[in-house]
């Protein structure tokens, strides 16, 4: 297990649509700010696409992660079958033996059960090529989630397990952590805390610094020893806009240089 960020760890510092910063940041510039926080793994989502890099940027990508010492995963969206053919490539081409994806076909949450037809039809390109498909929760039940897996029965095939994404079922955090830790292969690592709004009718679900939410981290790790995978832990943020973008980048990497010291009193690498 080893600690690491990823681009939603600097979603407002990348960019999106609706709010760009002038400078958005880069590729290379993420793997810097892994060296500065002192993690070794970063994991590079569909926010920004490798596969949108010309040959000599993506080289220099490659050169800069070696150079550091950083190990990579990739992440992507989708269960098409041409689609996950290129990303495991795209794995292959930076070194990454991970390649998340989120399950989905055309953008949509396919029928459960047609799910496990799309994992199988790409399991020979991943016993050729030896990199592991990690499905991210959020949409899909997590006990759906875990049957699939059992009914696929690869150990090239798991789970990315996010900690707030099930909220949106909703499924609570630690019901979706005791299904799916024995299939984890990446753990995201997102801390939250949920409160009502002003006039008590809802609730609202905000971002924290690792640490400064509803997690209970310690329970965390120990239920994700379960795992039958060796996993990373990636730090991902959800910092809430600020009154400016300015305001709110300052904030994202502040909550960065929080979380990774609290994290280090777990996760020594």
């Amino acid at each position: 297990m080893r600690l690491g960020i990823n681009t939603y760890t600097y979603m407002w510092s990348i960019g999106f649509e609706g709010s760009r910063p002038h400078t958005p940041m880069t590729a290379v510039g993420l793997l810097e700010q892994a060296c500065r926080l002192g993690v070794k793994v970063v994991q590079i989502g569909p926010n920004l696409p490798l596969d949108q890099l010309s040959e000599p940027e993506l080289d220099a990508f490659c050169r800069s992660a070696r150079e550091r010492g950083i190990e990579l995963e990739l992440g992507t969206r989708g269960l098409e079958f041409d689609h996950l053919v290129q990303q495991v490539a795209l794995c292959k081409r930076i070194g990454a033996g991970l390649l998340r994806t989120i399950p989905e076909i055309g953008g949509e949450t396919p029928p459960i059960p047609d799910i496990g037809g799309h994992l199988r039809a790409v399991l020979p390109i991943l016993e050729r090529e030896g990199v592991r498909l990690a499905m991210e929760n959020g949409k899909i039940p997590a006990r759906d989630l875990a049957c699939i897996l059992d009914e696929t029965g690869s150990p090239l095939l798991g789970i990315v397990l996010d900690t707030a994404n099930s909220l949106a079922i909703p499924e609570g955090w630690k019901h979706v952590t005791e299904i799916l830790a024995p299939y984890t292969m990446c753990l995201h690592l997102k801390e939250f805390i949920v409160k009502r709004v002003w006039h008590m009718m809802g609730f609202t679900c905000e971002g924290r610094p690792a640490g400064q939410g509803k997690l209970d981290i310690p329970w965390l790790l120990e239920a994700c020893r379960k795992s039958r995978h060796d996993y990373n832990v990636i730090i991902e943020l959800w910092p809430p806009e600020q009154k400016t973008l300015d305001e709110t980048i300052a904030l994202e990497h502040a909550w960065a240089v929080e979380s990774v010291a609290f994290l280090r009193r777990y996760i020594p690498d």
